[in-house]
């Protein structure tokens, strides 16, 4: 989500059309880029200064577009060529920016692989992670060799959360690939939030769709949340329609596998070291909830469906890198509103070791994911092995 913030202000941030986002960006204070890009393309900013805005932004969209298709004609014609493992590949990965629920997919597609014996790798690119273009072992299956802040949120987070998953990073999925091979031996690959990276043969495609919104608004960047037009969902082998709460999807690409999932809180563990208790221990309590993720509003609903009583939330942006600032906003509130205890995300806790003490334990949510039809995932799981 970071990305089209950044685009945006680099492109358009030194031309007329920047000063509305700016001056919105002095209004809002904290608020990024990033949600009012989002709340933008979604319609929920009004006005003359976001009309010109969105509508010059769909016009650059249409370039965006053309470049998108002719990558993937070009990798379907063979003119760019797909390198293969010698292993099987399992991608997940999604269509539009901002947070599908990839990483419990990923998490429950590895312990499925684990449980029947097999060494799982996951290749992830490693977003925002310090060893940027390089490739990386997060873990090698006994030990976590990276933080967070040098391996990227989500490749920290696996590592930590599975025992015995292989983790790398490294923008060129295929090289980190033959360097785990090379020292590790998986089994087979995962490739996290790898739909667009098509370098990579992948032996089962699997396309994750947010059921309340599968196409965003049904644009492509930067005009909307679509990474490349919505025919590209084609490519999948099967789709994950998440968020959803009944058994069919709103729509389905049309002959293509699919199953419907959802995600709920399985409990929480309090950091460090905790085991996981039921979310039901902390109903009559206060509480403080944050989040540096994509779309923190579904999270929060989720913990006060559980039934806590949440006294204040706060959002910081997405793959926040906490430090003194975000601290101290959490203790100081958490003393305004008398709470007793904070809780978060997974994926911000790993994040927040060197602040433990000061922040009085961290209670951090587990993310689990339910999938009623999971004979259709694991029919095509079990093709690979």
């Amino acid at each position: 989500m970071s990305v089209l913030g950044n685009y945006i202000d680099v492109r358009v941030g030194t031309s007329f059309v920047g000063i509305p986002v700016l001056r919105f960006m002095l209004k809002a204070g904290r608020m990024s880029l990033d949600h009012y890009f989002r709340n933008l393309v979604e319609g929920k900013r009004k006005g003359l200064d976001a009309s010109i805005l969105l509508f010059l932004l769909k016009v650059l969209s249409v370039p965006y577009a053309i470049i998108m298709r002719l990558r993937a004609l070009a990798y379907e014609k063979g003119f760019f060529r797909s390198r293969a493992l010698p292993k099987p590949v399992v991608s997940v990965g999604n269509i539009t920016v901002g947070g599908t629920g990839k990483t419990p997919v990923v998490s429950l597609i590895a312990r499925y692989y684990i449980d029947r014996g097999k060494r799982v790798a996951v290749l992830s690119r490693g977003y925002r992670g310090q060893s940027r273009g390089k490739i990386s072992i997060v873990s090698d299956g006994r030990n976590v060799l990276m933080t967070p802040a040098e391996a990227g949120d989500e490749p920290c987070m696996l590592a930590e959360k599975i025992p015995g998953l292989i983790v790398a990073v490294g923008t060129d999925r295929y090289q980190a690939g033959l360097h785990l091979l090379g020292h590790l031996n998986p089994d087979i690959f995962i490739l996290d939030d790898g739909f667009q990276h098509q370098r990579l043969h992948r032996d089962l495609n699997i396309l994750l769709l947010d059921n309340n919104r599968p196409f965003g608004n049904g644009n492509v960047f930067p005009a909307g949340l679509l990474r490349e037009p919505k025919d590209a969902a084609g490519r999948a082998d099967l789709i994950v329609y998440t968020r959803c709460a009944g058994n069919k999807p709103v729509g389905n690409a049309e002959g293509i596998p699919f199953c419907v999932s959802s995600h709920v809180l399985a409990g929480f563990v309090t950091l460090p070291g905790g085991v996981m208790e039921p979310l039901s221990s902390l109903s009559h309590l206060r509480g403080v909830a944050f989040a540096g993720i994509a779309e923190p509003s579904p999270f929060f609903s989720m913990l006060e469906e559980e039934g806590l009583i949440i006294a204040k939330k706060i959002s910081f942006p997405d793959h926040c890198k906490y430090g003194e600032d975000e601290v101290s906003e959490i203790v100081s509130t958490r003393e305004a509103v008398e709470a007793d205890y904070v809780i978060t995300t997974e994926k911000d806790s790993v994040k927040l070791s060197p602040y433990l003490s000061r922040l009085g334990g961290i209670h951090a949510a587990v993310l689990d994911i339910r999938i009623p039809d999971m004979a259709i995932l694991t029919d095509k799981l079990e093709k690979l092995l």
